[in-house]
């Protein structure tokens, strides 16, 4: 009876570690709407292909390398054992505490579920240096990301390997959940990087230190990619529990889920108002970031607040983001989706406020923590940013930016206004 159980859990933790992965996968669709909503008409089309193109990317250069360097696991070389289950068996008879034993699943399972993450952390870059860039140019950018750049903070981080040889971040009280910095804050360290290189989009900054606006085609698809993204977030925030089939752990997952819908809801309040208060209006963009960076705020630590506090910490990253996209707006820093805001600072403010509730981590290590991810991925960015613009360009010409890249980069319209079928 006792080993039936023992398969019941193991077919359950792999399971659920699938259909959460499944709804990270689903966040592609996610950011690809959202992108594609805050973009202008003309930029629609290389925005999309940028999306499906870089989650494909992603997927071949984690099972390539990626995965090896951040578990020390090498998937192409040695693939997926079939399971022993004699060794499955035994390793949870071997256990004093059974069921309340650490995750046991397909190691399959874990592949696809870590896979869909890198992918996330390289769609945070593909919104900032939207309407400008060269397509390939980011490709190949995406190539190094996901192959080495995120691997390599991933294995100091979740993979438990020492910086350089010089210090463990976990022995120092570090502590991300699932991935505010490991993710997201990387994600927009690389962005901050190319969109420095990159310049600002033609018209966005008038002589005089003016501001102006340009805004997105589709609000609607925008609207639909974040509430997107703020399911899939359940499986981002809920799978990184790891393992379900058990009481206390299932009792984890359920908090999991309602904390981090409770900071999307007060991500999204906080910023209506802010914006309110700031402008004297309603700014649906500034709410749909708002939830987005109230997600990013309790990515880091969503198992031990209570549900008032995921509230606030979803709320204060809400405001953080409001002024934060103003701030980047000053100093000529165009993003035009607000991903260096909403992932880059909300990202590390998830970080500095974990302590606040997780007394296994520490300020210091946070700190500690932020600094490593944060230098080691925008500094090599900048490299891989620099390399590619003095051997191919990054940046589209100016005539081309100004047809849109739709015609330049993919030859073809995602909204023509008429279709001539005379011949």
């Amino acid at each position: 009876m006792e080993n039936n159980l023992y398969h019941l859990q193991y077919a359950m933790d792999t399971f659920y570690f699938l259909v959460c992965g499944a709804l990270v996968m689903w966040m592609a669709a996610g950011f690809a709407m959202l992108e594609a909503g805050l973009v202008r008409s003309k930029n629609t089309t290389e925005i999309l292909t940028k999306n499906i193109a870089l989650y494909a990317i992603a997927c071949i250069m984690y099972m390539v390398c990626g995965y090896a360097i951040m578990y020390d696991n090498s998937l192409l070389l040695s693939g997926i054992e079939s399971v022993d289950v004699d060794a499955v068996m035994g390793d949870f008879a071997s256990r004093e505490d059974g069921f309340e034993g650490g995750s046991i699943y397909a190691g399959a399972s874990d592949f696809f579920f870590q896979v869909v993450f890198v992918a996330t952390a390289m769609s945070i870059v593909s919104g900032a240096v939207a309407e400008r860039m060269k397509l390939w140019s980011f490709l190949l950018f995406a190539v190094v990301m996901t192959g080495f750049i995120y691997p390599m903070e991933g294995a100091w981080t979740w993979g438990g390997q020492s910086v350089f040889g010089m210090y463990t971040l976990s022995d120092l009280g570090f502590s991300d959940f699932a991935g505010s910095g490991i993710v997201h804050m990387a994600g927009a360290a690389a962005a901050l990087a190319g969109v420095l290189l990159l310049g600002a989009r033609k018209g966005k900054y008038g002589p005089n230190g003016q501001v102006n606006a340009i805004p997105g085609a589709n609000l609607p698809l925008a609207t639909l990619g974040t509430f997107i993204l703020w399911m899939g977030w359940f499986g981002f925030n809920g799978g990184s529990v790891l393992k379900l089939g058990d009481v206390s752990n299932a009792a984890s997952v359920a908090m999991v889920f309602l904390n981090t819908n409770a900071a999307a809801a007060g991500g999204v309040v906080a910023a209506l108002v802010a914006a309110r208060l700031l402008f004297g209006k309603a700014d649906l963009t500034m709410a749909l970031n708002g939830a987005l960076a109230g997600l990013v705020a309790i990515t880091a630590e969503p198992s031990t607040p209570t549900a008032f506090q995921a509230t606030l910490i979803g709320a204060i990253g809400g405001v953080l983001v409001v002024f934060s996209i103003l701030t980047l707006d000053k100093l000529k820093i165009d993003d035009p989706v607000g991903a260096i805001s909403v992932h880059g600072v909300v990202g590390l403010f998830g970080l500095l406020v974990v302590p606040a509730t997780n007394s296994g981590s520490s300020f210091s290590g946070q700190l500690i923590g932020a600094l490593t991810i944060f230098v080691w991925v925008f500094v090599t960015s900048l490299i891989v940013w620099t390399i590619l613009k003095a051997v191919a360009g990054i940046r589209v010409t100016e005539e081309e930016e100004y047809e849109g890249v739709d015609r330049s980069e993919c030859g073809m319209e995602a909204y023509p206004e008429f279709t001539n079928t005379s011949k």
